[in-house]
């Protein structure tokens, strides 16, 4: 006679800690509800930010550019910031020096040492500063796939994320840039679930082992828009599996102008780094980058050096640099006292005033001028009035909210506003 198994007896996963229970659960067809255990929230780990709001622990960091931007190039700069220790992008590195990995899946070797050479020449970074933790690798010697699929389906490649997590533990490595992520797959962009699955591999392995992983993306076609946190290339499931995601975007030609930067070739060399998506940070302002250009000084006879690309912090001038209350306190005085039209194309234009009064020039800081025009309407200290002209509908520009005269200073020195470019600004009218 055969006996009957005793059946087994349910398991009370409240009784037990929840990583315990997650881990017998693994496996297991019975699924409980777990008490909220109300901890002190002063007692709760503080989230780990490796750089800035843009790098965490544990946590995908989705990079989003189009082509020709800088990725791969601002991905070393990074690199470098966590080796070193150094600010470089003005992100704090909150932990200091850390491990990081680039794993750039598209350059050989060579190549890489190139770019990153050159980055560490740019910006004044040795071995000392780095020591043993700065890792490159090129998926042209060591391919990286991670998933794949035929006709029977889809399938992660455990074994490659078991050969990562085994790397990122005996290297320390808190960081890992993988770029581009579509070479680091063999599956259909456009497949959500197969996106999903991947990207959601990447942030386990990021929270077993404690890193912060970096995939760099792609765009679709964006018809000549800016780049936002929703503009990768393929399916969205990267986008909403990282907790940051960073778009990045070359310099349009109204901030150039507003700017006074004439030269396309410096327009084209400046990038501005948004946070797209950051639910776990604070929101961030732009972190502007110029793409510079580095000799490595390898040349030889009559053969000439290399020069590469490397990305280097630039700051972003103020509109209103120099300018202080005097100014559009003078500006309110004399539009009381004359008439100035809104259209750009009048000769009589009120941009021709604030040249004038500001030090500038109304032809070569046109843009400037126009933004400066835009803040104060908007802000109220300027307004707009329309007036019948030959039976014409004609705005002109006229004071809005005074200026309270105790409230400015002396007339400050020219220079400090745009004495540079006040040459010409005199024959305004």
């Amino acid at each position: 006679m055969t006996m009957a198994a005793t059946a087994p007896q349910p398991m009370d996963y409240a009784a037990i800690q929840p990583d315990e229970a997650a881990a017998r659960i693994n496996g297991h067809s019975a699924l409980r509800a777990t008490p909220y255990r109300w901890p002190e929230p002063a007692s709760l780990p503080r989230r780990q930010w490796l750089m800035g709001h843009w790098l965490l622990r544990g946590e995908v960091t989705a990079i989003i550019a189009p082509g020709g931007t800088g990725k791969s190039t601002i991905g070393n700069t990074i690199a470098l910031c966590l080796a070193s220790g150094q600010p470089l992008l003005g992100k704090p590195l909150h932990r200091g020096p850390q491990a990081v990995w680039i794993f750039n899946l598209e350059d050989g070797t060579d190549e890489l040492e190139r770019q990153l050479s050159a980055a560490c020449a740019y910006h004044g970074i040795g071995p000392d500063d780095c020591g043993d933790r700065l890792h490159l690798d090129s998926g042209l010697v060591q391919p990286l796939c991670t998933a794949s699929e035929d006709r029977d389906g889809f399938t992660l490649a455990e074994d490659v994320f078991a050969q990562l997590a085994a790397t990122i533990s005996e290297r320390r490595i808190a960081t890992v840039i993988v770029d581009p992520f579509v070479s680091s797959h063999a599956v259909r962009e456009s497949s959500n679930e197969a996106i999903d699955a991947i990207a959601k591999r990447w942030k386990r392995l990021a929270q077993e082992t404690g890193c912060a992983v970096v995939l760099v993306h792609h765009t679709r076609k964006l018809g000549g828009r800016e780049v936002t946190a929703e503009d990768g290339r393929g399916a969205v499931a990267l986008r909403d599996a990282a907790r940051v995601v960073l778009p990045l975007n070359p310099m349009g030609d109204k901030e150039a102008e507003e700017l006074g930067i004439a030269d396309p070739a410096l327009r084209r060399s400046l990038v501005r780094i948004d946070t797209g998506k950051a639910n776990r940070a604070p929101p961030d302002a732009a972190t502007w980058i110029k793409l510079e250009s580095q000799s490595l000084d390898n040349g030889e006879g009559l053969e000439p050096s290399d020069f590469v690309g490397v990305a280097t912090l630039w700051e972003k001038p103020d509109v209103f640099h120099g300018l202080t209350t005097w100014h559009l306190y003078t500006v309110q005085q004399r539009l009381a006292a004359g008439d100035w039209r809104e259209s750009v194309q009048a000769k009589d234009w009120v941009g021709h005033l604030v040249a004038n009064v500001a030090g500038l020039s109304a032809e070569t800081d046109k843009g400037r001028i126009k933004a400066i025009i835009r803040t104060w309407k908007r802000n109220g200290a300027l307004a707009v009035e329309h007036r019948a002209i030959n039976g014409r509908d004609v705005p002109f520009v006229i004071v809005g909210k005074p200026v309270d005269a105790s409230e400015i200073g002396s007339r400050p020195h020219l220079a400090t506003c745009g004495a540079e470019s006040a040459e010409g600004a005199g024959a305004d009218p």
